[in-house]
């Protein structure tokens, strides 16, 4: 497997006080990139033998390894299962509904037939429904729909690794809110008033991102709000998917370590 930054452009968020220039965040995803780190994440939690080549990224932040683990969305031939509450559940795990444009992340409806392209595979999984039952689960190509394998039983992981529990959405909420009191009282001491209405903007409308889809751009600046992690705690990262008896080797010619 394959983890490195999945940003093909990064610019991040400035602010020109001299001239009241805001510059904002922008940056842009390399969508094969990004399925190669989230089938890094799959594999390590499906499997013991993972060989994993990572960059930098690898202690970057990156979201519960426990709540991803725990959304993970299982689905067998013959399970009671009406339709619709597999939609909430894709729903849940941050895949969004798309019936016109097929793509990574995405599923889409046609009758009784489900359709879920996972964000970090090649091929699309359908899902063929008699009733409230599923008669068949099949692997396709998500261009030709050609039925590539015939499954009994498939595992759905999340579209992201940011996965928020609806139980913890309240709590993360209200500490985030803390927070943000807390570093605005810093600012307009400081005379800050403009930076200080900008994040305040900024992240209450973050904040209504996440109650209402469970996700917002640029999420992972609320990680240790959403992992219940206390302040000062240091982030999740790749290795905490690792099992406990994973081996480390490291090449860094220019930094001793």
């Amino acid at each position: 497997e394959y983890f490195v930054s999945y940003y093909d452009y990064y610019q991040p968020e400035a602010y020109i006080p001299q001239r009241d220039i805001y510059i904002e965040k922008d940056a842009s995803k390399n969508a094969d990139l990004d399925r190669l780190r989230l089938s890094t994440t799959t594999s390590l939690s499906t499997r013991d033998d993972v060989i994993i080549v990572a960059s930098v990224s690898c202690i970057f932040g990156l979201g519960s390894p426990e709540d991803y683990k725990a959304s993970v969305v299982a689905a067998r031939t013959g399970e009671l299962l009406e339709r619709n509450d597999l939609l909430g559940r894709l729903a849940d795990i941050q895949y969004t509904r798309n019936d016109f444009d097929f793509q990574r992340g995405t599923f889409r409806v046609r009758g009784d037939v489900v359709e879920l392209y996972p964000s970090y595979e090649s091929f699309a999984i359908r899902f063929e429904f008699f009733g409230d039952e599923i008669e068949k689960i099949s692997y396709i190509n998500p261009i030709s729909a050609e039925t590539l394998a015939v499954e009994e039983q498939v595992f759905i992981y999340p579209a992201e690794h940011y996965i928020m529990p609806g139980d913890r959405i309240g709590s993360a909420v209200e500490n985030i809110k803390t927070e943000l009191q807390q570093r605005l009282q810093e600012l307009r001491q400081q005379g800050k008033l403009l930076e200080a209405q900008r994040l305040q903007a900024r992240t209450m409308y973050d904040i209504e991102m996440m109650q209402e889809i469970g996700y917002c751009s640029g999420i992972e600046n609320y990680a240790r709000h959403l992992s219940g992690l206390p302040p000062g705690a240091r982030p999740y990262t790749l290795i905490d998917y690792f099992p406990k008896d994973f081996l480390l080797f490291i090449d860094e010619s220019h930094v001793a370590i």
